[in-house]
C-alpha cells in the first residue's frame, strides 16, 4: 500500500517507488479477485462442505494434557494477516514521517476524506441496525480496499492525472489508520494488562534492537514472535501486533549521505588499489582483506537504505499475491440458497451496501468540500472535483478490511454471511459506479 513523498518528483520516474506500489497493488487485486471468485464459486458448488470443513480443520500443536489448535481460517486471519498489518503499519509510518501525511497541510484533505469516509457510512448502517442485532458491525462499511480501488483506478492508465492516484492511496492508509483503532478500541472485548505489558517490553526490546544497529535477523524475527503472542494472549486483536511492530521499525535511513558517500568512497578506493587482478569473483575466498572491505561496503549501502522501506518492499509481494489471496478465499466463500435470494435484503445487508454505496461518496465529498473550503487544503494538481467523486465513489470498495471486522463482530455465521453479502454487493456497486463517473468526467476533461 512505495515512497509517496515528493510525490511529483518520484512518481514521474518510470521506475519510482510509487509506480511500482501502484503496480503492485493492481498486480495483486487481479489475484484477489480471483480468489474470491473461487471462494464464491467453491461454496456454492457441490463439493461446499469441503471448502467449510477445510476452513475450519483445527491445526496446533499439544504437550501432555495442553492443547493449542485453532482453525485454518483463524490462523490465516490472526497469524498470517498479521503480515498483512505489519506492512499497512510500514505504509502507515511511511506516510506520517516522509510521505502525504507528513504535514498538516498534505495531510488535510485526504485525512478529512478518510474521517467523512468512515463517520458517515457507519452512521448510515446504524440507521437500519441500532438497537438490532447487527448494531455491532458498524465498523464494516467504514474501510477501503486500496488494491481494488487502484486496480480500478489502472484501467484509465496515464489518462488520469497522478495526483488522484497519490489522493485515493493517501485517503486509503489514513482509513486504514481508523480502521486499526476501531478494531483495537471496539472490537476487543477485554484487555489483559499483564500480557499487554509483556507485548510492551518485547517492543521496548525490538526498539533497542533498532537503536544497536542489531544486524541478527533471527533476533527481530524471535521478538517480533513474541510481541504476537503477548498480543494474542492480551485479548487485543492479534493482527494489531503487525502494526505495534511496524511502528518500531526506522523508515529513514540510518546515515546521512555525505558519511555514506565518505564510507563508500573509502572502501572502493581501497579495493581499486589492490594490484591488478587481485581482486576476482572469487579472490575474496582465501583474502580475508578483501572479504571484510566488501562487508564494509555491505554495511555503508545497508545504513543508507531504510529498514522499513526495505522491508515493505519485500514483503509487499508475499502479502500481496499470498496472504491476501488467502485470506479472501476462506473469508468471502458465502453459500446462497434461495431463501436468502428470495428473501428482502436483511438489515445488515441493507446498511453495509448503503454505508459503502452512499455513506463512502457522501462523507468523503462533504468532509474534502470541507477541507478546501478552510483554505488550509487544496485539490491536487489537475484534478477536479469530479474526479474527487469518482474517488469518493471507488472509496466504497471496502473489501479486505471489511470482510475481516466482519468476522470480528459477529458470532454468528448467518450475520456474518449478511455482512459479507453486503461487502460484496456494495464494493461491486461502488467500484463500477466509480469507474462510470470517472470515464464521464475524463471525458468532460477532453471535451
Amino acid at each position: 500500500m512505495s515512497a509517496l513523498s515528493s510525490a511529483e518528483r518520484v512518481d514521474d520516474r518510470p521506475g519510482g517507488m510509487f509506480q511500482r506500489f501502484v503496480h503492485s497493488e493492481v498486480s495483486g487485486s487481479v489475484v484477489l479477485l480471483a480468489c474470491t471468485l473461487l471462494a464464491l464459486a467453491w461454496a456454492n458448488s457441490p463439493w461446499a462442505e469441503s471448502y467449510f470443513d477445510l476452513a475450519h480443520t483445527k491445526i496446533g500443536i499439544s504437550w501432555g494434557d495442553a492443547i493449542f489448535h485453532l482453525s485454518l481460517q483463524h490462523w490465516i486471519n490472526d497469524g498470517l494477516m498479521v503480515l498483512f498489518f505489519f506492512v499497512v503499519g510500514l505504509e502507515i509510518k511511511r506516510e506520517l514521517v516522509v510521505g502525504q501525511l507528513s504535514t498538516a497541510r498534505k495531510a488535510l484533505l485526504p485525512v478529512s476524506a478518510a474521517l467523512g469516509g468512515m463517520l458517515v457510512p457507519a452512521a448510515m448502517y446504524l440507521l437500519f441496525n441500532a438497537g438490532g442485532e447487527g448494531a455491532r458491525g458498524w465498523g464494516i462499511p467504514m474501510a477501503t480496499d486500496i488494491a481494488f480501488a487502484l486496480g480500478i483506478l489502472a484501467v484509465f492508465g496515464s489518462r488520469l492525472p497522478i495526483g488522484l492516484k497519490v489522493f485515493l492511496t493517501a485517503l486509503a492508509i489514513a482509513d486504514d489508520i481508523g480502521a486499526v483503532l476501531v478494531i483495537a478500541v471496539f472490537y476487543t472485548e477485554k484487555v489483559r494488562l499483564a500480557a499487554l505489558a509483556v507485548a510492551g517490553v518485547f517492543l521496548l526490546l525490538l526498539l533497542a534492537a533498532n537503536r544497536a544497529h542489531l544486524r541478527r535477523p533471527g533476533v527481530y524475527i524471535l521478538l517480533a514472535i513474541g510481541v504476537w503472542a503477548a498480543v494474542f494472549a492480551s485479548g487485543i486483536h492479534a493482527t494489531v501486533a503487525g502494526i505495534l511492530v511496524a511502528f518500531v521499525v526506522p523508515v529513514r535511513a540510518r546515515i546521512d549521505p555525505t558519511e555514506f558517500m565518505q564510507r563508500s568512497h573509502g572502501v572502493l578506493g581501497q579495493l581499486a588499489a589492490l594490484d591488478e587482478g587481485a581482486l576476482t569473483r572469487v579472490s575474496m575466498l582465501e583474502e580475508k582483506r578483501q572479504l571484510a572491505l566488501l562487508d564494509d561496503l555491505y554495511r555503508a549501502a545497508g545504513d543508507m537504505r531504510p529498514p522499513g522501506i526495505t522491508l515493505e518492499y519485500f514483503l509487499h509481494p508475499i502479502q500481496a499475491f499470498f496472504v491476501l489471496p488467502l485470506f479472501a478465499l476462506f473469508n468471502a466463500g458465502v453459500a446462497f440458497n434461495a431463501d436468502m435470494l428470495a428473501m428482502p435484503p436483511d438489515p445488515i445487508t441493507l446498511g453495509v451496501v448503503v454505508g459503502l454505496l452512499a455513506g463512502k461518496q457522501i462523507g468523503v465529498m462533504l468532509f474534502s468540500w470541507l477541507a478546501i473550503r478552510s483554505g488550509r487544503a487544496s485539490l491536487p494538481e489537475n484534478v477536479g472535483w469530479p474526479m474527487i467523486y469518482g474517488a469518493s465513489c471507488l472509496a466504497g470498495v471496502g473489501f479486505t478490511m471489511s470482510l475481516f471486522i466482519s468476522e470480528l463482530a459477529f458470532a454468528g455465521a448467518a450475520s456474518t454471511d449478511e455482512a459479507k453479502l453486503g461487502i460484496l454487493a456494495g464494493s461491486l456497486l461502488a467500484g463500477v459506479w466509480g469507474y462510470l463517473v470517472l470515464r464521464r468526467a475524463l471525458r468532460r476533461v477532453r471535451a
